[in-house]
């Protein structure tokens, strides 16, 4: 079984990306697995809190049991950036790693709508930008997606990145149809709602808007950061 492993930052197209490999015939999907785990081990209070730790695993070894008892060629696991860094262990054996990252104006101006203040932990990427350089330290081959990127060329760019897990590319990636989705997480009503109105990968709602200016130290960090990752980003 071939292991796709999505570490995203929040308010990103990370669920357009889990949509998008779930048209595959080839291929099942997970979302957040881990969600639970983080929130059993955090002070976090995140909308539909109860709901997810009610019908979700707070193990790491049961999800990791969960993970390992797939039976489909290809798995694509939608993974938090915030939830693996709580994890004993941030990795998944045998996995093609694969970073989601994007512009942290964006992430915080989408985030702070629903959690009012966010912090690095929350967005994600110093422990993105942590990850990769412990795979780059181990000679690792680095896969990273700029969103970016993804939305002014999906077909081209969604085609370097199956090419780079390995994996033949599905047209049928590029579209789905609209509404909630049997595999999404108990979440969804919460964080989901733009993207139940998609059917494909679109520009549309990236228009930039004003960091609060409480969360401008945030983000001017953050961007550091970004600037190191998306270097790495397959281009359009």
């Amino acid at each position: 079984m071939k292991i796709i492993n999505l570490i995203s930052g929040p308010r990103n197209i990370s669920t357009a990306m889990m949509y998008s490999f779930a048209q595959r015939p080839d291929c099942r999907v997970m979302d957040e697995p881990f969600y639970a785990v983080y929130l059993s081990k955090t002070a976090a209070d995140h909308p539909g809190k109860d709901d997810v730790l009610n019908t979700m695993s707070a193990s790491e070894s049961v999800v990791r049991s969960q993970i390992s008892r797939q039976d489909s060629p290809i798995l694509f696991i939608k993974n938090m950036a915030h939830h693996c860094e709580v994890l004993e262990d941030p990795w998944i054996d045998g996995a093609t790693n694969v970073f989601l990252i994007r512009d942290p104006v964006f992430i915080i101006t989408s985030y702070s709508k629903v959690i009012e203040s966010p912090t690095m932990r929350d967005i994600g990427l110093a422990y993105q930008y942590e990850l990769l350089s412990q795979l780059e330290r181990s000679g690792e081959r680095l896969i990273v997606l700029d969103t970016g990127e993804v939305l002014k060329d999906p077909r081209g760019v969604l085609s370097r990145l199956c090419k780079a897990c390995e994996i033949d590319f599905d047209e049928q990636m590029l579209r789905w149809e609209a509404g909630p989705k049997p595999y999404d997480g108990v979440w969804a009503r919460h964080w989901y709602a733009n993207v139940h109105q998609s059917t494909g990968f679109s520009p549309s709602g990236t228009v930039k808007q004003p960091v609060p200016e409480r969360l401008q130290n945030l983000c001017n960090e953050a961007s550091i950061l970004y600037e190191k990752l998306v270097a790495f980003s397959i281009k359009a």
